[in-house]
């Protein structure tokens, strides 16, 4: 009898790090600084931060499957109080920090951290949040001095602590099964619910985006991730960058044309990451001021749709291939990928899913389609790193066969490519018949003289809702309101088209960057 076996090699997170430091310990990470200047520190320098700081939560009493909170920006700092949390099992809850403080306190009292990481600049509002959650203990200052003022909790500056003598706590002790990390979603068709990364899914999540179709990340690239550490893990990239030896650029809160501009030609970045207006405000920049960013190669793109006529001023004012993506906080986040190197690379098609991910076309039953191709459904996927079950509830997010309904409306062609045609909570009712917002938003966005559009539904005494559409125009551009609708004629049904169109100098954001839906219907969508 021939018989063996493999070693055993737990997939969790704090590996990423550990690969980085000893094999590219020299490769940087970059944090941009709000007075333009950088901060640097190379991968083994953070590994032993990181270490250490593992060792000042565990003597703060921070143990397996404790919750310690982050309130902060991309920077690296972030960086390392994730791969110290995680390392030593506990459980990173990031908290984004341009939601209100309501929503900030009800997510902190569903996970009950005694600690509270936090940016220097945020010291204010981490304040009002320890007033309001009894759970917390510390705040743990990050990135700047300490406010020192009287505090309900002690507040105490992690540089201080990471100077003093520390335990030495052993990473990775733990099954790789266990949770690492804890995102709510945003919100913007419902209440926030919690999603728990486990090391796992974010070990597989992280070599899927490192494969060539996905995200083609290797060791010669210079990644700017400017997608938030506070949503979805940043989409991976600070496990991604330090798994192949990739340069990271973190931008703190640098988020305009002009500082993302400066960012990019100063540290050669190739590759940039982040929600579509990011890349409007660095095109519009651009146009207005000259300039180019010659080492820029690739722009990733997701979070929001595209409109054609963005990836169009992108691609050809940035010399770049613009690369779209799809995914949800419930898939770690990636869910499916554009191929850079695809020369049918269209704005509205969103890439295929790499190994573990599949995709399920259903009626609006939840029953799957006969037919999965070039037809209209709703999305349902599954996979390693999908959402099972949300954090503090006992019922299953999926289906008895696995699948998470993600509420999108979508297409999948022959090629396998996917394209998100609407979400079903956006959907019009007008006299009994469904119009479809994100059909029309397609084509007013991909006029040259709009920036973004956004249609959403108004009650209506005879039509039950008639679709109102909003316009955030380019720059010193006009077009009348009956052209704008004219463009509509003869693409959608004529009952399709708005009866009103509201002009707006700037589309309301969420706290992700996508169009507020909710903020728009509150302030444009009642009779």
């Amino acid at each position: 009898m021939i018989d063996g076996s493999m070693q055993s090699f737990p997939l969790t997170v704090e590996k990423f790090i550990q690969h980085g430091a000893r094999w590219n310990p020299e490769v940087e990470v970059v944090t941009a600084l709000a007075d333009g200047s950088t901060r640097r520190i190379r991968y083994d320098a953070l590994h032993d931060r990181a270490r250490r700081l593992s060792g000042v939560l565990s003597q703060l009493g921070v143990g397996l499957r404790d919750r310690v909170a982050t309130l902060a920006w991309n920077t690296a700092d972030h960086v390392e109080v994730w791969y110290g949390i995680m390392g030593m099992g506990a459980i990173c809850h990031t908290l984004n920090p341009r939601l209100g403080l309501a929503d900030l306190a009800a997510m902190l009292r569903q996970s009950e951290p005694e600690i509270l990481v936090v940016s220097a600049d945020l010291q204010p509002l981490a304040r009002q949040l320890a007033a309001a959650c009894a759970c917390l203990r510390h705040i743990l200052v990050i990135d700047g001095p300490c406010d020192c003022s009287p505090c309900n909790i002690d507040v105490t500056l992690l540089d201080y602590l990471l100077e003093g003598d520390v335990a030495d706590v052993p990473w990775g002790q733990f099954d790789e099964t266990s949770p690492s990390g804890l995102c709510f979603t945003s919100g913007t068709t419902g209440a926030p619910k919690g999603v728990t990364y486990t090391h796992r899914s974010s070990f597989l999540h992280t070599l899927r985006l490192l494969q060539a179709d996905i995200f083609a990340i290797s060791r010669r690239d210079t990644v700017l991730a400017v997608v938030p550490m506070f949503h979805a893990n940043a989409w991976g990239l600070p496990f991604a960058a330090p798994a192949v030896g990739a340069r990271l650029v973190l931008p703190g809160r640098v988020s305009d044309g002009a500082g993302l501009a400066r960012l990019i030609n100063e540290e050669n970045v190739t590759l940039a990451v982040g929600v579509p207006t990011l890349w409007l405000g660095l095109v519009e920049h651009l146009e207005i001021h000259g300039g180019n960013v010659p080492t820029l190669e690739r722009v990733l793109v997701g979070g929001a749709p595209l409109p054609p006529a963005l990836m169009r001023r992108i691609e050809e004012r940035l010399g770049v291939t613009a690369q779209t993506s799809w995914g949800m906080t419930e898939l770690s986040p990636s869910g499916t990928v554009a191929f850079p190197g695809d020369p049918e690379r269209r704005a509205d098609l969103l890439g295929r899913p790499a190994i573990g991910v599949d995709l399920l076309l259903t009626d609006a039953g939840g029953t799957a389609l006969p037919e999965q191709r070039d037809i209209e459904g709703h999305l349902r996927v599954r996979g390693a790193a999908v959402v099972e079950r949300y954090f503090g509830q006992d019922e299953p997010a999926t289906d008895r066969d696995g699948w998470f309904a993600t509420g999108d409306l979508a297409r999948i062609d022959r090629d396998g490519n996917l394209t998100i045609t609407g979400r079903a909570k956006d959907l019009i009712k007008s006299g009994g018949e469904w119009i479809n917002p994100a059909e029309i938003e397609a084509i007013i966005g991909a006029l040259p003289d709009v920036s973004l559009a956004a249609v959403i539904g108004r009650p209506d005494l005879k039509w039950g809702e008639r679709p109102l559409l909003l316009v955030e125009m380019r720059r010193d551009r006009e077009v009348r309101d009956e052209d704008l609708l004219a463009s509509l004629k003869g693409r959608v049904a004529s009952w399709w088209i708005p009866d009103r169109v509201v002009r707006l100098e700037a589309m309301p954001k969420a706290a992700t960057g996508k169009i507020d839906k909710v903020k728009l219907r509150a302030e444009h969508g009642q009779a």
